[in-house]
């Protein structure tokens, strides 16, 4: 597979002779061709350096959202390795979307949970940007045969505070708990219910409430 060298404009990682001579900093290509004229964009110093793009793969990646899967590409270095729980930018006709890896296949149907990018036969992700949280609102008096079950959209580093009240719509209920899905990075628990804890949307698999709204009344 042959890449062409970066265009005018495009950012590349590359020493700095200037400012840094070890490690990389990032640089805007100002004249492409087989040696690129590059601008450090720490430091601002230009100079020339040969420049061979990484070489990429192809891989196949299925990015689930609420009940809808699609299936797509991306690019990655083969030597590359991709761990459940990673997350990165998945480039569609139809959308930009944050994704996360949930399952990784790679030959023979089997899945693992963490392999190289050339291992990978396909990368089962789900959209985390915005994302669908199911929460069960228990009845303010403790009955639990009259909870009910609703759905709310939200983006994915909304936070659900245990404690907080919580306002969507019609719906307005006391978040006394949050179970955690098992493909979020590290929680102290699986399900966390002390005032103050928090746990973003797109790390939660439910969210159990207890309602305000049937407290409210009107003394007209």
């Amino acid at each position: 597979m042959s890449h062409p060298g970066p265009d005018a404009g495009d950012r590349v990682a590359l020493a700095c002779p200037s400012c840094s001579t070890t490690e990389p900093t990032v640089h805007e290509v100002l004249k492409p061709g087989g040696q690129v004229t590059v601008r450090c964009t720490a430091c601002d110093h230009v100079h020339k350096e040969q420049y061979d793009p990484p070489r990429e793969v192809e891989l196949d990646v299925i990015v689930s959202q609420d009940d809808e899967s699609l299936s797509t590409t991306v690019d990655a270095p083969p030597a590359d390795t991709v761990a459940v729980g990673d997350e990165f930018v998945v480039e569609t006709p139809e959308a930009i979307m944050q994704a996360r890896v949930t399952s990784i296949e790679v030959a023979g149907d089997t899945r693992v949970e963490e392999a190289t990018v050339e291992d990978i036969a396909t990368l089962w992700t789900r959209a985390v940007d915005n994302v669908r949280v199911n929460v069960t609102v228990h009845p303010n008096d403790g009955r639990r045969d009259d909870s009910r079950s609703v759905a709310v959209s939200v983006p994915g580093d909304h936070e659900f505070v245990v404690g907080e009240t919580a306002t969507f719509g019609d719906e307005e209920f006391e978040i006394t708990g949050v179970q955690v899905r098992d493909d979020a990075p590290e929680y102290r628990f699986e399900k966390l219910d002390h005032d103050g804890d928090s746990v973003f949307a797109k790390d939660t698999k439910r969210v159990y409430g207890r309602d305000v709204t049937s407290a409210a009344w009107s003394a007209w």
